[in-house]
């Protein structure tokens, strides 16, 4: 179960990689995935809504009795 959210992760770092916060402002990982400026496509947003669902449902007792559902 802690690999399953793996897959989200690479993708949502493989978004952030080609958006415009990266390549042109030159901001790090951390501070583009925490906000919700213009520079980040939706597409990375919804990969960040996705991953953080992930994440919690690794820690929710329910989600832990049936597994997380992985990427």
């Amino acid at each position: 179960m802690s690999k399953s959210c793996k897959g989200l992760a690479n993708e949502l770092v493989k978004c952030l990689s080609e958006s415009d916060c990266i390549k042109v402002e030159k901001r790090p990982y951390k501070e583009c995935v925490g906000e919700k400026v213009p520079s980040i496509p939706s597409e990375c947003v919804g990969l960040r809504e996705t991953f953080f669902n992930c994440k919690r449902g690794q820690v929710d007792m329910r989600a832990r009795i049936r597994g997380n559902k992985g990427y």
